[in-house]
């Protein structure tokens, strides 16, 4: 065996000639799919993983990270073969009881705890496992550095020579990254260009939804986003997050649906906004999963162009649920629930969504039909859009408007 490792180490030291050839002249590799045991997160990532792909998944302490990397080698582990679960921040006896807590049966999960990268990749070339899982890439040192483990040096050694060897095996590789105090991946920013796909866990340690956003994907599509909850047994999918996230909405005022899209799926979200009279000389605007920025600029708007005035109330909005939405396209949405909460008047079911400019024109935004078509499944039948983004639905009165007062108008 060791033999044979040297051999490999050997021959993959020595450059390779290629030539280059016109673009249209490779022929398209056929890649085979591997399923993490999810339905939604497979889809997010293009029809799941595929051999030699260094995965990085990114989130904050404490949000599950080691749970859903747990489960999905478990399921993996009972298809495919053996998984080796690597972790330096835990004992093995602290993943079993993890193990024994999500009911974890498998014998071809293996654990091991080590923060010695070249004792790591002698057990990976001796096993060879069908799945790697390094938790975390920042507990990893290599001997031949000087520095400590978690620095910039250490994580972009560690981690390109994992993924080297991973390629080499053609074993899929799962390496969990820390964040730092701004929500980031921690370490050295050619850690997120050196992997094949970037994955973000979010979500509230106190709330039980769960978000994994799909940020970067060379194998497949980025953008997509795969909703869990957690529950006393780990993390369950939700196969229908727009029925998720609607299931508990009173059609009140302030009130306005959103079809919230990052990759090619749209969800409904609801976009709650709460205006009262000002009790100090200087109005609050508070936010919760909104760009308190983009709200400024939003309720400039509408007192410009519309003549709503909100400059002795306090604002508040909220996405519910606890979703992050930054895309432009939730503007308008903002706009309407502000205006409906100022009016006192609920806006009924209609879903919302455009781009709101400093003129107060309504720009117009992407997956447009995509967003039309998922409020239509959920029994939507009316909708406010861009102009621009006018797309006629048999089904569904599609209200396009051009500036923020036609907008208004709509609900008033």
């Amino acid at each position: 065996m060791v033999e044979e490792k040297h051999l490999q180490k050997t021959h993959a030291a020595k450059p390779v000639v290629k030539t280059p050839k016109p673009v249209l002249s490779w022929e398209e590799e056929s890649l085979e799919r591997l399923s993490t045991g999810f339905t939604g997160l497979d889809q997010s990532l293009g029809g799941g993983i595929v051999k030699g792909q260094v995965i990085l998944l990114a989130g904050e302490p404490g949000i599950g990270k080691s749970t859903l990397l747990l489960q999905i080698s478990n399921k993996f582990s009972e298809v495919y073969g053996n998984v080796l679960y690597v972790s330096g921040e835990e004992s093995t006896s602290q993943i079993a009881i993890r193990a024994r807590r999500l009911g974890i049966q498998s014998n071809r999960l293996f654990t091991f705890s080590e923060t010695n990268l070249e004792a790591l990749m002698d057990t990976l070339y001796e096993e060879r496992p069908n799945l790697l899982v390094v938790d975390s890439i920042q507990t990893l040192y290599s001997s031949n550095l000087e520095s400590s483990p978690g620095s910039v040096a250490q994580v972009r050694e560690c981690a390109f020579k994992l993924s080297e060897a991973c390629k080499e095996l053609g074993i899929p590789l799962f390496l969990v990254g820390q964040v730092n105090k701004e929500g980031a991946v921690a370490g050295p920013k050619v850690l997120e260009h050196l992997v094949d796909t970037v994955l973000y866990f979010e979500g509230e340690r106190f709330n039980f939804y769960r978000v994994v956003k799909v940020v970067k994907n060379r194998f497949g599509a980025g953008g997509n986003l795969a909703f869990f909850k957690m529950s006393d047994s780990g993390l369950e999918e939700v196969p229908e997050p727009s029925a998720f996230f609607l299931q508990e909405r009173v059609s009140s005022s302030g009130s306005v649906i959103f079809p919230h899209t990052e990759g090619s799926k749209p969800v409904l979200l609801e976009v709650q906004a709460l205006t009262i009279q000002a009790i100090y000389t200087t109005p609050q605007r508070r936010t919760h999963g909104f760009d308190l920025n983009r709200l400024s600029l939003i309720l400039a708007v509408l007192e410009k162009e519309a003549k709503i005035f909100t400059r002795d109330r306090d604002v508040f909005v909220n996405v519910v649920g606890g979703v992050r939405v930054d895309e432009p396209a939730a503007d308008l949405a903002v706009a309407l629930a502000v205006v409906s909460s100022v009016k006192d008047k609920p806006v009924g079911d209609i879903i919302v969504y455009g781009e709101l400019g400093l003129s107060g024109e309504v720009r117009s935004v992407h997956f447009a039909q995509e967003r039309l078509k998922e409020g239509l499944r959920f029994g939507f039948k009316k909708a406010v859009v861009p102009r621009g983004s006018y797309v006629q639905m048999d089904e569904m009165e599609v209200l396009p408007v051009k500036h923020i007062k036609e907008a208004v108008e709509v609900i008033i």
